[in-house]
């Protein structure tokens, strides 16, 4: 399956794959249709978007992968737009061979989407989450707390596509856009000391499949969220 987000991009690939086929059949023969179908399977390899079988069972406070790849870093901030205070930023790094669709990691309501112009450094480097184009959408949970997921252009992606607007809500799981060619997903968590991280840098996971953290559920007494409880030991 192909995803809607990139159809001007993977029929304009089949439109000149098929002229490119039938001019190589008669220029080279055999070997040359092999090699345009070639190319144009791995231009459309990009833009596939495979079904998913999302966990039920979760608490109202997991939070599943927001992209495919792999956790390239994870860190703590004072302050961050997204949650309005302290919050953990789980990074992951999509290479040009990741399934480039991006997935809600919760439930919730939409309450802004901010876009920032920037530049498109190349997504491996530490640099490039800082000062890269980038999309920020923020939910806010039913308990009131807010997370984030910032998608980061890369070098060759040059489209954020965000197909949610503020209002909407979104549930876990659920596709809202992608970004085009290797790139970022930044998810980002309110109070640090009550989230439970389910995954370590390095770890590869998949969007909407793999659990990355677990936020306390929120006491009663006063509305604040109870220290995360500490991880079970292997």
């Amino acid at each position: 399956m192909l995803t809607p987000y990139g159809d001007r991009e993977w029929s304009v690939a089949l439109l000149i794959g098929g002229a490119a086929a039938i001019a190589a059949w008669s220029i080279v023969g055999v070997l040359g249709v092999l090699l345009v179908a070639a190319a144009v399977l791995a231009a459309l390899a990009f833009f596939r978007d495979p079904p998913r079988a999302v966990p039920v069972g979760l608490s109202a406070g997991a939070m599943l992968s927001p992209a495919d790849g792999r956790v390239s870093k994870i860190f703590d901030v004072e302050h961050h737009v997204a949650t309005e205070g302290p919050a953990r930023i789980v990074r992951i790094f999509l290479s040009v061979l990741d399934v480039h669709v991006n997935r809600a990691p919760c439930d919730g309501t939409v309450v802004a989407v901010v876009h920032a112009p920037g530049r498109y450094l190349d997504a491996r480097t530490e640099e490039s989450a800082r000062v890269n184009e980038s999309n920020l959408m923020i939910m806010r949970l039913r308990d009131g707390r807010r997370v984030g997921v910032r998608q980061v252009s890369g070098a060759i992606a040059r489209r954020i596509v965000c197909a949610i607007a503020p209002g909407g809500t979104i549930g876990r799981g659920e596709r809202y856009g992608m970004i085009k060619f290797g790139s970022t997903t930044e998810l980002i968590l309110p109070s640090p000391e009550s989230v439970t991280l389910r995954v370590s840098e390095g770890d590869v996971v998949r969007g909407g499949v793999t659990l990355l953290a677990e936020l306390a559920p929120v006491t009663e007494e006063d509305g604040s969220p109870a220290p995360a409880p500490a991880p079970p030991r292997a």
